[in-house]
């Protein structure tokens, strides 16, 4: 039992939930071979959990992930199209997809350009499932 003016005890992040994120991730990398990164990221732009190339900088991808989610959701509400639920970006050697996963975060992935969107947007979607269970 706590004294009075004792103070608390410091409380610790839950490691396993970390870990869950991580194996989803890593399974999405390991089902599609087109898939060559991904990240989950806040609202607020900050990185989650990622499984990024070496040498890619999580907390850059983060905070590009958050503008592009902040203009993506600003143009649907501009252009009445609803709720924001997904977003793809293609350039010359693959996409950028991003995807809500709950209300609190999204999911970024980068594929190559021989990916086949729409199996690639159902597991992605399958995935986003997974990820707001656990957020």
């Amino acid at each position: 039992m706590n004294k009075k003016g004792d103070l608390p005890k410091k409380v610790t992040s839950i490691e396993p939930t970390s870990e869950s994120l991580d194996d989803i991730l890593k399974k999405l990398l390991s089902a599609i071979p087109e898939v060559k990164s991904a990240a989950i990221v806040s609202a607020e732009g900050l990185p989650i959990a990622s499984a990024l190339p070496q040498g890619v900088d999580e907390t850059r991808i983060a905070a590009m992930t958050a503008a592009l989610l902040s203009l993506a959701e600003r143009a649907v509400i501009e252009m009445e199209k609803g709720e924001f639920d997904q977003l793809y970006i293609k350039g010359t050697e693959g996409y950028l997809l991003v995807l809500q996963a709950g209300p609190n975060a999204v999911l970024t992935v980068s594929t190559t350009k021989d990916v086949r969107l729409g199996l690639i947007f159902l597991d992605c979607r399958r995935t986003c499932e997974k990820i707001a269970k656990l957020i």
